[in-house]
């Protein structure tokens, strides 16, 4: 399926346009990877970590990821690797045997964070320092669902100017997929459109030594088992 670029985000299209659903909600999972867990100094966690992103933070394949003026003192921007289910027909206290019943499909995701703003800019909540515009690329394409035979087996990697800076598989999550749908649709509608970011392994940018934080000129590559290459540009505001 196509993902399409609108005033309010993106919508997920089939190749006729008979089907476009539009995306109406993202959810991020923090700290879903023990590994990265352990680079951010914490223990994983024994919930799953929820927060939002502003849909106008959807972007597309190809797309500059554009860093606003208030991020870039400090610098601060960072990539995420991640698989993205989108789901297809809502959900509402679904068990997890059929919880993946409700997907439409799978794709490359990049939660770019600004980390300043997620840890210290807003009283501690994520949301802000998510969900800056451009902040949330999908692609290049939505995956249907039956085309991938089991979510948890896909290897995700994450290329920062060629260099490969994350490696690993979706079945280290700590939290699954399946797991995630089912307790996500309690007393909570999934609806359809809804992106579930499912978490990013070790190796942002953030957590190394020294930081690779993100900057005019670089580009993101996401690639995972199946769904293609995800890449973008990155500008500042004010910079051509």
């Amino acid at each position: 399926m196509k993902i399409v670029p609108t005033d309010c985000g993106v919508r997920f299209e089939d190749e006729r346009g008979d089907v476009a659903i539009p995306l109406t909600m993202i959810l991020g999972i923090g700290l879903n990877y023990a590994g990265h867990a352990a680079e951010q100094g914490v223990e994983p966690p024994e919930r799953p970590v929820v927060f939002t992103k502003n849909l106008a933070a959807a972007s597309i394949h190809g797309a500059p990821i554009r860093i606003p003026t208030i991020c870039l003192d400090p610098p601060q921007v960072d990539f995420e690797g991640e698989l993205a289910v989108v789901i297809g027909t809502a959900a509402r206290d679904v068990r997890q045997e059929d919880a993946l019943s409700h997907v439409l499909g799978y794709a490359n995701a990049n939660d770019v964070s600004a980390r300043w703003w997620q840890k210290k800019g807003s009283g501690t909540q994520f949301f802000r320092g998510k969900s800056f515009d451009t902040f949330c690329p999908l692609g290049p394409e939505l995956v249907p669902a039956a085309a991938i035979a089991d979510p948890q087996d896909l290897t995700l990697r994450t290329w920062l100017n060629g260099e490969l800076m994350q490696e690993t598989s979706t079945g280290d999550m700590i939290f699954p997929i399946s797991y995630l749908i089912a307790e996500l649709s309690r007393g909570l509608t999934l609806l359809p459109g809804t992106v579930i970011l499912t978490g990013t392994p070790s190796g942002v940018g953030f957590a190394r030594d020294p930081q690779r934080l993100l900057t005019h000129g670089d580009r993101v590559e996401i690639e995972i088992t199946g769904l293609g290459r995800l890449e973008n540009p990155v500008e500042e505001e004010g910079r051509e």
